[in-house]
């Protein structure tokens, strides 16, 4: 097979810890938009052993996506794909949020679904709030965020909407967007014989967690945290230890699906123990 290839894009909290967990006796190529960012992580996993390339990468353009997938082909059998990547409500205006978590997401699971290694497997990062939102959209709006080709995504007209020019709205519309493609993009990487499954993590202490918590939603955030089983915020090893479950041979059964890490947040709110505004 050669070298075997672990690609993880976005790495932050959750993306650091993920290449630390998925990279010993593989090579590792780490993508991110942020080319300082990327050379200090890069520089301390090198450090620590870790055989890493690393490559700049603008999610929101499929260009830049293909080239990452070809790059990291031509070094190795990928049988690995971790996309961390995404903005959050506080970080980006509606548009911002559209393009690389809605669009991205699309375009990783396109390009890399062309190079995958039979017998490898990928984890797109969704989010909790993709969960919340299972339901409060009609099957037609559903199924156009599933099946519309990448390219015609954002220009989907429901997307244009007042109700979804808020961050948080976009935010939400975006990750079961998410949920659903990857469901969908099941299909034709399992044409490769691979698998793809997302994870939805609630809410995580990484950088980007700390900040949602102290903006405007915190006292929210603080609310949902108080009325979940766990009763604490996640960490990104939690997140690392769902991805490392379903990128390995233990769920060799599992694709199309999405996994909920959120400490118990959404079955609080389904239960009646916890609403939100």
């Amino acid at each position: 097979m050669g070298q075997q290839v672990t690609v993880v894009i976005g790495i932050g909290g959750m993306g650091e810890t993920l290449a630390r967990r998925q990279g010993p006796g593989r090579k590792l190529v780490l993508a991110d938009f942020n080319e300082a960012a990327l050379s200090r992580v890069a520089d301390t996993l090198r450090g620590e052993g870790y055989d890493v390339d690393t490559h700049v990468v603008d999610v929101s353009s499929r260009e830049s996506v293909a080239k990452l997938a070809s790059d990291a082909a031509a070094v190795g059998t990928i049988t690995q794909v971790a996309h961390t990547a995404g903005l959050s409500p506080t970080q980006a205006a509606a548009e911002a949020i559209l393009k690389v978590d809605l669009a991205g997401v699309a375009f990783v699971l396109d390009e890399f679904g062309t190079v995958i290694a039979p017998g490898g497997a990928g984890v797109v990062i969704a989010s909790m709030a993709g969960a919340i939102s299972q339901g409060h959209f009609p099957a037609e709006l559903e199924g156009l965020l599933a099946h519309t080709p990448c390219d015609q995504l954002l220009e989907l007209p429901f997307l244009s909407e007042p109700s979804f020019a808020e961050s948080n709205a976009a935010y939400a519309i975006s990750k079961r967007g998410n949920q659903l493609r990857v469901q969908a993009a099941s299909i034709a990487w399992g044409a490769r014989g691979a698998r793809i499954n997302s994870v939805s993590p609630g809410i995580i202490a990484t950088p980007m967690g700390q900040e949602e918590l102290a903006g405007e939603s915190g006292r929210q955030m603080q609310a949902m945290t108080d009325a979940s089983a766990a009763k604490r915020l996640g960490t990104s090893g939690d997140i690392a230890n769902a991805v490392a479950f379903l990128l390995g041979p233990d769920s060799s059964f599992i694709t199309g699906t999405d996994l909920l890490v959120d400490g118990g947040v959404v079955a609080a709110l389904r239960s009646g123990n916890l609403t939100i505004g």
